[in-house]
């Protein structure tokens, strides 16, 4: 199976002049090896005096979220729509999250001084039933686990003129969305501006809670699987998921109310152009349909990161 090997998967943007690291055609399994949000340079609590001082930091914005990429994909072209399935993610037998100081809503905090930082912890990842991380367990300490959801935090195709960072941008061609449910067995629609989409995928989050607080998750390496599909002449106007039971509109915007509407009207016209529910039943399933969610998957309070949310409802109510 052709893969990105880790050391190469280091891009920082989301850039369509960089040179394709791989090429696979519609329907070919392929592999990223994807580094942690800190590049690999936080592997144990004696990084923490350090978090602030890697190389990485030292540039405006800092490099975060390195990713790999671009992958090729024969047969995309400007005006499709890539159809990314999430085959498989194997997470490594560690990550990390750290706390930083003036980081995060509590990060000058007189109350809550403890979270200040910096402080570095690393949570261990246990195999699970699969003989895999998969579906292994996380140990935050001696006292508290939970099990694995590993997750994509970063996937974009190359914006059609701007380059935009793998920490800060976003966009209808993806982005750095910390979305939970970007998650084995999704699927995740990306507008694509180039010949070949032109792929990049990274920031693995082993676990993530909703919102990501404070802004780093269960940063950890990891090894993804992917399928592309392409789905000609086909625009949409933000990122949308397809899971199991579940279709899910995002969008990125602040303030987090403006984002909330965004992703339901655009919910509202992917159901009732594509799936033929009326434009009245897609309203009041909006206000009155128990199983409809907003989640806020993303509120951090970091440059000029915009506040990722989802609205979401079965497909049970789409036939």
């Amino acid at each position: 199976m052709k893969r990105i090997v880790r050391e190469n998967a280091l891009e920082y943007e989301f850039d369509f002049r960089h040179e394709p690291k791989l090429h696979v055609s519609e329907g070919e399994s392929f592999v990223i090896e994807t580094e942690d949000a800190g590049s690999g340079f936080v592997r144990s609590v004696d990084d923490t005096p350090n978090i602030d001082n890697f190389p990485t930091r030292k540039s405006t914005p800092p490099k975060g979220n390195p990713v790999g990429g671009p992958v090729f994909i024969e047969g995309v072209e400007p005006g499709d729509l890539l159809e990314v399935t999430i085959e498989k993610i194997i997470v490594d037998d560690q990550g990390f999250t750290n706390i930083r100081p003036g980081v995060g809503p509590l990060g000058d905090s007189y109350k809550w001084q403890s979270v200040r930082g910096p402080f570095v912890n690393i949570i261990k990842h246990q195999i699970g039933p699969s003989g895999t991380t998969r579906d292994g367990k996380g140990f935050l300490n001696d006292k508290i686990s939970w099990d694995l959801k590993p997750m994509i935090g970063t996937i974009a195709t190359a914006p059609e003129r701007e380059v935009e960072t793998s920490a800060m941008g976003q966009g209808p061609w993806g982005g750095n969305l910390d979305v939970r449910d970007m998650k084995e067995k999704t699927k995740c629609y990306l507008n694509c501006y180039h010949k070949g989409g032109l792929l990049y995928v990274g920031d693995v989050h082993a676990s993530q809670g909703d919102t990501e607080f404070y802004g780093t998750a269960d940063e950890t390496r990891s090894e993804v699987t992917l399928s592309c599909k392409i789905i000609k002449n086909k625009r949409i106007p933000f990122v949308r998921l397809e899971k199991e039971e579940s279709i899910v509109s995002l969008y990125s915007y602040r303030p987090l109310e403006n984002a909330v509407e965004f992703a339901i009207v655009n919910l509202m016209e992917w159901i009732v152009t594509e799936y033929g529910v009326e434009e009245k039943d897609a309203y009041m399933h909006m206000c009155l349909n128990p199983e409809f969610r907003v989640n806020v998957y993303q509120m951090v309070r970091l440059g000029n990161l915009e506040y990722t949310v989802g609205a979401e409802i079965p497909k049970k109510y789409l036939h």
